[in-house]
């Protein structure tokens, strides 16, 4: 029992090391598939999601890197203005503003690693997904654009 568990977390540090993870992280995160619809194509990621004041105030804080396949995914609970800010983390993010239907109302592209300065929307939103700095621009993903996860019970 005990080499059992030594290997299983000998596997998640192994797996998560080129990732920029501590196992703790994906340990205590749960992890799903997103889709995206922009006008060209159908971008699937892998995220974490942050459905806990724990986790949201967490974030993608101290990680070194973030693939561009990857990202987290902030579940606010219920639609309302959201800031977020940048202390302590360390790479540029992309945020994208998602309405309760799965629309995305606004894009915080290249975000400053490490600023206090806030970045938001007044309008109500149910989600905040964050994304390797520049993925939006590189795939050419816009406000208005769909995102299909269980979490968007509207987007069909």
């Amino acid at each position: 029992m005990i080499r059992r568990t030594l290997l299983l977390v000998i596997a998640v540090v192994a797996l998560t090391r080129p990732l920029g993870l501590a196992a703790e992280e994906v340990l205590l995160s749960k992890i799903e598939p997103l889709t995206i619809a922009t006008d060209d194509d159908a971008l699937m990621f892998t995220v974490e999601i942050a459905d806990t004041p724990e986790l949201r105030a967490r974030g993608l804080m101290f990680r070194q890197r973030l693939p561009e396949d990857r990202g987290m995914l902030f579940d606010m609970g219920i639609p309302r203005p959201v800031y977020m800010w940048m202390k302590n983390t360390l790479i540029p993010l992309d945020m994208l503003f998602i309405r309760a239907d799965g629309t995305i109302a606004y894009i915080a592209q290249n975000t400053t690693p490490g600023s206090f300065d806030t970045v938001g929307i007044t309008e109500p939103v149910l989600a905040v997904l964050e994304l390797a700095g520049g993925v939006t621009a590189k795939h050419r993903i816009r406000a208005g654009d769909k995102v299909y996860h269980r979490l968007f019970k509207d987007a069909q």
